[in-house]
């Protein structure tokens, strides 16, 4: 029986698959060029929409064509809800994602694009605002049709199916037919601004334009990447290879005196590299305080952040109350229980707003030396430094997702490290010291000096 979800916000998308995506655009950038820009695109629509969150309860849904619901879930995160579109015209496909939303217990359901660069969250608001006294609100866009659509579950479904008849989807008369059809049903509605969509090489400055202005970072707003390493030439390359080129970023590797390549491998990468004591929290601490950024990133040196993450972490720590943030997590892994240990962290991510290390934490370095940094502790370092900081504000949970290895959790067993796991945070709580828990968690593990995956 699904959960009574008061707002449904729905994002219409393709999966970016080469030369099946915004055909129109792949004589002038390629098959592969239009999908990148698809990609794109959604990926600033989605993060946008995991912003609009809202009282009473909005739950955003990806409607998609071509993919599967696991590559949906492996791009975007799994906390969507996801549903194909399916056959018919795009009018047929609306019409099967509004009943679904409704029948779902949705009061009110808007559906948006994933090519419109100017939308946001405020325009997301002002679209469930308005239904409160009408029963259908559109979003024009310049070429005739429109970004968006919302409507109350009032409205009988042969009333919204009838809105859709006899559009000439793709023309200039899309807007003002659905106008038509909604006055002979006697439909009360109202219309949103104006915005453009990118459908032609003619509106590729509108994306151009928004990619300028919207979601960047200013020079006062330099992301440092702070990278703890100890042993890590398997990874270390890759990881910091990911972050060259990224504008007004620094990225900083802390050597913990690793006998290995570890060091030349990240400088060679570009990264700028640090040596101090072992141990996460010395490290973190140290890279810190060699940090020029105002926001800081603390990563694994075995963790991969998601494309557009400086976007979304400058844009998560412009939203009023917010003190820190996190990614979701994907373990890199096809192992069907790390699936199960995926959905766990997100639940107690969005639920507990309790985030991990490995979920790439991020802040203002100014509330990270107001509340002392990471407490120099073996082990629960980052748990404790997330507890002080919900004590100053909201932490986020961002829609995309980090890929962390599943190394330790294919070495010592997904049930054992997670038992492993549970097993300490609950004896934190019951006041066992974070030395104690070092010490028992090296003897479980069998691994001197070994740090649990805190995923869960």
């Amino acid at each position: 029986m699904s959960e009574v979800m008061p707002e449904r916000l729905i994002v219409f998308t393709r999966f970016p698959e080469p030369g099946k995506t915004k055909t129109r655009l792949i004589p002038l950038l390629g098959a592969e060029g239009a999908a990148r820009l698809q990609r794109r695109m959604t990926e600033h629509t989605i993060a946008i929409a995991a912003t609009a969150g809202r009282h009473p309860v909005l739950t955003v849904e990806v409607c998609h064509e071509g993919g599967s619901k696991a590559l949906m879930q492996q791009w975007l995160g799994p906390q969507f809800i996801y549903r194909p579109q399916g056959p018919g015209d795009v009018g047929q496909r609306m019409a099967r994602a509004f009943e679904a939303a409704f029948q779902d217990g949705a009061r009110m359901t808007v559906i948006i694009g994933s090519d419109i660069p100017r939308i946001s969250a405020e325009i997301i608001h002002q679209a469930f605002d308005g239904l409160q006294k009408n029963d259908l609100l559109l979003g024009p866009a310049r070429d005739g049709g429109y970004y968006l659509i919302g409507m109350k579950n009032t409205i009988p479904f042969e009333t919204y199916c009838r809105l859709f008849d006899g559009i000439n989807w793709g023309s200039r008369e899309v807007l003002s037919q659905t106008l038509q059809n909604a006055a002979a049903s006697g439909l009360r509605f109202i219309l949103l601004e104006t915005l453009g969509d990118v459908d032609r090489p003619a509106d590729l400055h509108i994306w151009q334009e928004a990619e300028k202005t919207a979601l960047k970072p200013s020079p006062a707003q330099k992301i440092s990447i702070i990278v703890p390493a100890l042993n890590e030439a398997a990874t270390i390359s890759r990881t910091v290879s990911q972050l060259a080129g990224v504008g007004h970023l620094e990225v900083i590797v802390v050597d913990g005196g690793s006998t290995d390549e570890t060091a030349e491998l990240a400088a060679s990468r570009g990264a700028k590299v640090i040596h101090s004591k072992p141990g996460k929290a010395v490290q973190m601490n140290a890279g810190a305080a060699a940090a020029v950024g105002d926001i800081l990133v603390f990563l694994h040196a075995d963790t991969m952040l998601p494309e557009g993450f400086s976007d979304q972490i400058v844009s998560s720590l412009k939203r009023k109350n917010v003190a820190a943030g996190a990614f979701q997590l994907s373990i890199d892994s096809k192992a069907a229980g790390l699936r199960i240990i995926e959905h766990v962290v997100t639940w107690r991510s969005r639920l507990l707003r309790l985030p991990y290390g490995d979920q790439a934490l991020f802040m203002k370095k100014s509330l990270y030396e107001e509340i002392g940094g990471f407490p120099d502790l073996p082990i629960m370092e980052d748990f404790i430094l997330v507890r002080r900081l919900k004590r100053k504000g909201k932490i986020a949970i961002l829609p995309a997702a980090v890929k962390t290895s599943a190394r330790r959790w294919l070495h010592l067993g997904i049930l054992k490290t997670w038992l492993i796991n549970q097993l300490i945070v609950i004896a934190y709580y019951l006041g066992a010291t974070p030395q104690q828990l070092a010490r028992f968690y090296r003897r479980e593990a069998g691994k001197s000096g070994d740090k649990p995956n805190n995923s869960i």
